[in-house]
C-alpha cells in the first residue's frame, strides 16, 4: 500500500478516487486542481504516486510533469484523463509518466496503475498502449512540441482559445507586451506566420484539444 496525491479539477471525482483508493488500503494525503498548489503539497507531503489530470480548467497537467521532470522529484505519475490524442500520450511519455489511462477505466486499472507505480513500472492499457505507438508515428513535429515550455503552452492555449493579449495578461499576471513577446517566440519555434495557422498547427500537434475534454 502507498501514499497518493490527486490533482484533478473535479472535486467529486477526487472525493470518489480517495474513497476508493482508501477502501483498497491506500491512503490518499491530498489534493488539488491546481498545479501551483500541488507544487507545493508535493514536495512538502513526499507522497509515492500522483494520480494527475491533464485538463485543469485553463491549466494543462503537463506544467506540473515538467516541473517534476526538471526537478527530479520522486513522486511516480498515473495520468487519468479524458485526451486519446496520441501526443499527449507521447508527450506524457517523453516527460516520465509510469501510466496513462483514459477516464472511463475500471477501478481496478487504477489500482493495477498505482501498484505498478508504486514498484516503479510502467502501466498502460491495450488501448493507450496502442495510442502511444501511434504517437511514435507522428514523431516528425516532436521537437516543435518539446520546445515549448510551460509557460508558452499556456500562452498558445489561450491566443487559440480567442483571448486578447490584455485579458492573457490578466490570467497570467503578465502585462500585454509580455503576452506579445511569447506569442512571436511560439510562433517562430513552430513556424507558423499567423494566428489561422498558429491554430491548425496546435489542433494537429495535439496541443489543443477541440473535443473539449
Amino acid at each position: 500500500m502507498t501514499t497518493v496525491y490527486l490533482v484533478d479539477d473535479h472535486l467529486v471525482l477526487r472525493q470518489g478516487l480517495q474513497a476508493l483508493l482508501e477502501a483498497a488500503g491506500h491512503t490518499v494525503v491530498g489534493g488539488s486542481e491546481d498545479p501551483t498548489r500541488a507544487i507545493a503539497e508535493l514536495i512538502r507531503l513526499q507522497p509515492k504516486v500522483l494520480i494527475l489530470d491533464l485538463t485543469l480548467d485553463k491549466r494543462s497537467g503537463f506544467e506540473l510533469l515538467e516541473y517534476l521532470k526538471r526537478r527530479a522529484l520522486p513522486v511516480r505519475t498515473v495520468v487519468l484523463t479524458m485526451s486519446a490524442h496520441p501526443r499527449h500520450v507521447g508527450e506524457a511519455v517523453r516527460l516520465g509518466v509510469s501510466s496513462y489511462l483514459l477516464k472511463g477505466v475500471s477501478m481496478a486499472e487504477v489500482l493495477s496503475a498505482v501498484a505498478h507505480a508504486e514498484r516503479g513500472e510502467m502501466y498502460f492499457t491495450a488501448e493507450t498502449a496502442d495510442l502511444a505507438v501511434k504517437a511514435l508515428a507522428l514523431g516528425a513535429d516532436e521537437p516543435a512540441l518539446a520546445s515549448l515550455s510551460a509557460r508558452e503552452r499556456q500562452v498558445i492555449t489561450l491566443v487559440v482559445q480567442g483571448h486578447s493579449s490584455a485579458a492573457i495578461g490578466a490570467l497570467l499576471h503578465l502585462s500585454p507586451k509580455t503576452v506579445d513577446s511569447y506569442r512571436s517566440r511560439l510562433m517562430a519555434k513552430l513556424g507558423v506566420p499567423d494566428v489561422t495557422a498558429l491554430v491548425r498547427l496546435s489542433i494537429r500537434l495535439g496541443l489543443i484539444d477541440v473535443s473539449g475534454a
